[in-house]
């Protein structure tokens, strides 16, 4: 009994610094006591032995340190693996009547004297354990807020990257995640979103950007309340940081306006964005579904004459007044660079002089096209590139009556020029076929469907020559390796996958090897 009592400690103060260092920290204080309690076992390991299994235990009203030595109790000698910290059933019996397996004997040791050694070790433990604590209550707090703008004081510059206090965490704002030319000094309040929150050895890590589009759309979200509310929703930023930037909004509710309120009175509202992000220009737009529509709103403040597009390479040309080119493109090409990244496709600018030139070259070129490959005259060319014809393809297989109808041309002219079209796609492809077999692309692969006579002369260039070889190619490989705009996606997968069929029946066993024999054997029987 008196050991016992000797074990207890009633040390209020310990509770005090607990709840102290719970509160500047901000964890819990059982997490604090917790880390005390090891250091307590750490020390009491180095005065009687690291072998030995010894634990503290603080209570967490009186504050009462308790040291003791636990001894797992065993069935028999046999299963101690350590003698130290094992004991026999038998042995613990002796001691103590009632024992049983799987049970611990607790050993009351006396108070530790924590010498000059023992205390710095203890708080090293205690330092460590509230570090780790700490690390784990932050990530914990900040792991869900990626997508949010948080304020903070500039902590300290380091290379150029600022760390910033956020009061109950500290974060990272990279200087390729801050505006161009804008400059922090210590103790600087700055605002910022969060990218990324990241768990690492060293503890969470927290990154920040003021450049990510998604930094303005934010800003926009708290300064004009329909954005907040849902009533007006933002499709689409492209940012130029601290230069310019576009936004596209839309509204939910036909009555409302949706770039109004985003420039609120007087401009307060855009301003106040503006403001936050260094002065940089911003052009609100209003969202539209048709592509074409869009485009045109994008590239304000240009006037646009023309929209072309061109949905398979998804591009789109826009054709603008002489005077309005050096408008729409911008300065180094800023404003078709940021059309381009808030619609999601290629733009090409040209004048209407340069459209103008560029469409005569064209029907220049397909009514020469069909000079040569029909044998006509340039009056029957140009009326088919007229009507839309732009390749010989069309001319061979189009119903006679789309032929016939062209104003000059009549049935026997449209079934000429058919017969004409086809004569000539016939001997090309003879031509084509006598190239492959002179490269030493194999019939095996002639023979798949879908793989053209010029595909076939592409892909023996290419140095694919047999069925393995093109199984063998990744879908992409084979679109590049193809004449442009021949094969999509789809198309590329479906040839790949019939040049791999071989393979599978090469692994399908003969099935019909026990019927042949069966009748045999019932003969010889019979």
């Amino acid at each position: 009994m008196s050991n016992e009592i000797d074990a207890v400690h009633t040390r209020p103060e310990l509770l005090q610094v607990a709840d102290a260092v719970a509160r500047d920290k901000g964890i819990e204080r059982d997490e604090v006591l917790e880390a005390m309690e090891q250091a307590i076992q750490k020390a009491g390991r180095s005065k009687y032995g690291h072998e030995h299994d010894i634990r503290a235990h603080i209570h967490r009203t009186t504050g009462a340190i308790s040291l003791a030595r636990y001894i797992e109790v065993v069935e028999d000698a046999g299963q101690i693996e350590n003698e130290i910290i094992q004991t026999t059933l038998a042995a613990a019996q002796a001691k103590k009547p009632d024992a049983v397996v799987g049970e611990f004997l607790v050993d009351p040791l006396p108070p530790i004297d924590f010498g000059r050694i023992a205390a710095q070790t203890a708080k090293q433990v205690i330092v460590q354990k509230v570090r780790e604590a700490e690390r784990a209550r932050q990530y914990e707090e900040y792991k869900d807020r990626t997508g949010e703008i948080v304020n903070g004081l500039i902590k300290r510059i380091e290379f150029g990257n600022a760390v910033i206090d956020l009061g109950r965490a500290e974060a990272l704002l990279r200087r390729d995640e801050c505006i161009p030319r804008e400059h922090f000094n210590t103790g600087d309040r700055v605002r910022a979103y969060i990218v990324d929150v990241r768990e690492e050895p060293r503890g969470p890590q927290i990154f920040l950007s003021r450049a990510a589009p998604e930094f303005m759309a934010k800003l926009f979200a708290q300064e004009v309340p329909e954005i907040y509310d849902g009533i007006i929703e933002i499709k689409a930023v492209a940012r130029d940081p601290g230069s310019r930037a576009k936004i596209a909004v839309m509204s939910h509710d036909s009555s409302i306006d949706p770039v109004g309120p985003c420039i609120g009175m007087r401009g307060s509202r855009v301003q106040a964005v503006v403001g936050e992000l260094q002065g940089e220009k911003i052009d609100i737009i209003q969202w539209s579904p048709d592509v074409a529509t869009f485009v045109v709103n994008a590239l304000a403040p240009a006037e646009v004459a023309k929209v072309i597009v061109d949905e398979e390479s998804n591009r789109i040309e826009v054709v603008v007044p002489d005077e309005q080119l050096s408008l729409a493109i911008g300065r180094r090409g800023q404003n078709v660079r940021l059309a381009s990244q808030l619609s999601g496709w290629d733009i090409d600018i040209m004048t209407e002089a340069e459209e103008s030139e560029k469409r005569q070259e064209e029907f220049m070129s397909r009514s020469q096209m069909f000079i040569e490959a029909l044998d006509v005259d340039d009056v029957i060319a140009h009326l088919l590139v007229t009507e839309g014809f732009s390749t010989i393809e069309e001319v061979a297989f189009v119903p006679v009556e789309d032929l016939s109808y062209i104003e000059g041309f009549d049935e026997d002219v449209a079934n000429e020029l058919r017969e004409r079209a086809r004569a000539y796609l016939a001997n090309l492809d003879e031509e084509l076929d006598g190239k492959r077999r002179a490269l030493g692309v194999t019939d095996e692969v002639a023979a798949l469907e879908g793989v053209k006579p010029a595909l076939m002369v592409a892909l023996g260039e290419g140095g694919v020559k047999t069925l393995d070889d093109l199984a063998d190619l990744a879908t992409d490989e084979l679109i590049e390796m193809a004449p442009k705009d021949m094969l999509d996606e789809n198309q590329a997968a479906a040839i790949i996958m019939a040049a791999r069929a071989h393979w599978f029946e090469d692994e399908e066993p003969a099935p019909e090897t026990a019927p042949e024999t069966a009748p045999e054997t019932a003969e010889e029987t019979a």
